[in-house]
């Protein structure tokens, strides 16, 4: 699930990019969110480990 959400905010942060720079901080806030979604996955996947 998470990483779902992860894949659907970098795709919509590259289409942010191509297409307007308007949404450019929000876009940015919403790339970040995604690395730290994915960076929590991996901490708690090696925890489980």
């Amino acid at each position: 699930m998470l990483w779902t959400i992860a894949v659907v905010l970098i795709v919509l942060w590259l289409l942010g990019l191509v297409s307007s720079y308007a949404m450019g901080g929000f876009i940015h806030l919403l790339l970040v969110f995604a690395v730290v979604v994915v960076l929590i996955e991996i901490i708690q996947r090696r925890r489980l480990v």
